[in-house]
């Protein structure tokens, strides 16, 4: 690959020159997607230039998801055409897109655990002897050489992919990419399962193949990250190009109201009404060590923000709370009384709902409809007799749907095919529908788009308005901030800290939550 001569984002540089057809590594001109007479993509056209960052956004379902996978030959577009260096191309498979120089780093990486970094680098396209052979000491060698370009050389080529981190096998695929030649490099939403010294890896990588003239193409909900990356955006909305602009020439307000159509005001809504008595109460809980000694009090209306970083044993108490790893010591009082949870079911009883932080696997059962979804925790009140209510069933989830806005045809849609925010407003369904007094909220915002992200956040804020007790657990700090009344920190199973809203600062709680500590022995 050769060398761009224009400026890359690890410089500062944001603006581009022009460049002319025959330069762009991809244009995409008034390309048309449908799937059963539906309309996704309607008219598309824009451009990727040598050495820049070029971020795509949009709410869920704007049509991204079905946009690069036409750029990765998986779905073949209906009208319009791609151009690679200037020349109408048709990708049947993604074979003809890696052939034509476009990888993918797929949100869900695809890899094989039981094989060697190595041996996953170069899967399919493994160098080989003149006998034919497997050449493997040429396939390490350069395997090395990947890796080490990407400042990678922590990584042991021959380890097997099962035992790395997220982030790990992420560089992975990217170094997959690179062997292949790749000139434009398409991430999917790259950094939705990392931790921030992954994330911060990952945007050292980026810089470094945009200052080698690898084009990047990246889908982010992350407003953040676009801001610290891109050079360009393109929106698009409904399926439909709304604009592409310079980074340098908008700012969050403006992209929101690019993607959603209209302005949100507020992204963390103000609190409403003023905290009741405490509801919750934890005295010294333990499970294990994994949570320990965790003291904290919630109380009714209020948002309680649980900060810190991963590993740090948030979603651990999250878990104890709700008795799936009942407490080994402490106490848990509810409205000032000792009371033991010791399952799930008896915290649903005690008024007590759950939302975790992976609502695909451990929230949902996507295969099933939104009224199957809505009637898990809460069958028990939709019997009749020894038989479920089928019609309280379907009435529960149309009162669900209308209170939630969620987006849907009707009950009786499967969950799976809903988008990210909708999927977490029937999560919310389902549990609200016990009618609980205490909601946990683990990353209730996590992969969903911005528009999305307002509403769950408006309803938070209402919930709390109306006397619910809400403790909240997020991994982005603005987040923390911007939705709780008070905030703690956590760090190695233990609270460490405590801030009013006053008090917590983005300084104040990011400096806590990084703060290296000895952990306690236990005598």
């Amino acid at each position: 690959m050769g060398t761009a001569k224009q400026t890359g984002p690890s410089s500062g540089g944001r603006d581009r020159p022009d460049a002319t057809a025959s330069a762009l590594p991809v244009e995409l001109r008034s390309v048309s997607k449908s799937f059963a007479g539906i309309k996704v993509v309607s008219n598309v056209s824009f451009d990727i230039r040598p050495g820049e960052v070029h971020a795509l956004m949009g709410e869920n379902g704007a049509g991204k998801s079905t946009l690069i996978k036409i750029m990765a030959g998986l779905h073949q577009a209906d009208e319009g055409e791609i151009l690679v260096n200037g020349k109408a191309v048709k990708f049947a498979s993604p074979k003809d897109a890696h052939a034509a120089g476009i990888a993918t780093v797929h949100q869900e990486l695809l890899l094989f655990p039981e094989l060697t970094v190595a041996e996953n680098i170069f899967l399919g396209q493994t160098p080989k002897t003149g006998a034919g052979l497997i050449d493997w000491a040429t396939m390490r060698r350069k395997a090395r050489d990947l890796l080490n370009s990407l400042d990678s050389h922590d990584l042991d080529i021959d380890q097997k992919v099962a035992s790395l981190s997220v982030g790990n096998r992420q560089r992975i695929e990217i170094a997959r990419a690179l062997a292949q030649d790749a000139r434009v490099l398409i991430m999917d939403e790259p950094t939705a399962a990392l931790a921030e010294a992954d994330v911060q890896r990952l945007m050292a990588i980026v810089r470094n193949l945009c200052a080698r003239g690898v084009a990047i193409i990246y889908v982010s909900h992350r407003m953040p990250e676009i801001f610290a990356l891109a050079n360009r955006v393109t929106v698009l909305r409904d399926g439909q190009h709304v604009g592409t602009r310079p980074v340098t020439e908008v700012d969050e307000a403006k992209l929101v109201s690019m993607m959603v159509g209209r302005s949100i005001d507020r992204l963390y809504p103000a609190k409403q009404g003023t905290d009741g008595d405490v509801i919750l109460e934890l005295k010294d809980v333990s499970h294990n060590r994994v949570v320990r000694n965790v003291s904290l009090a919630l109380r009714r209306g209020e948002i309680l923000g649980l900060a810190g970083l991963v590993g740090s044993g948030r979603t651990e108490t999250a878990l104890t709370i709700f008795g799936i790893t009942p407490a080994t010591s402490g106490e848990i009082l509810i409205d000032g009384k000792v009371t033991p949870i010791a399952s799930p079911e008896a915290a649903r009883d005690l008024g007590i709902a759950y939302v975790p932080e992976d609502r695909g696997q451990q929230g949902l059962i996507k295969a099933q409809t939104i009224e199957e979804n809505i009637a898990l925790a809460n069958l028990k009140r939709l019997m009749r007799g020894f038989f479920v209510d089928a019609r309280r069933v379907t009435d529960e989830a149309a009162k669900a749907i209308a209170r939630f806005g969620i987006r849907a045809r009707g009950p009786k849609q499967v969950v799976r095919q809903l988008s990210g925010g909708n999927q977490q407003k029937v999560v919310l369904g389902k549990w609200l529908a016990t009618n609980p007094r205490i909601l946990i909220m683990d990353e209730p915002t996590r992969g969903i788009d911005v528009g999305a992200k307002a509403e769950i956040h408006l309803l938070m804020r209402k919930l709390a308005g109306e006397g619910m007790a809400i403790l909240m657990i997020s991994s982005e700090l603005p987040e923390v901030l911007g939705m709780s009344d008070r905030v703690l920190v956590m760090s190695g199973g233990t609270v460490t800290a405590e801030f009013t809203k006053a008090e917590a600062t983005a300084e104040a709680v990011g400096a806590e939550m990084t703060r290296t500590r000895t952990p306690e022995i236990a005598a």
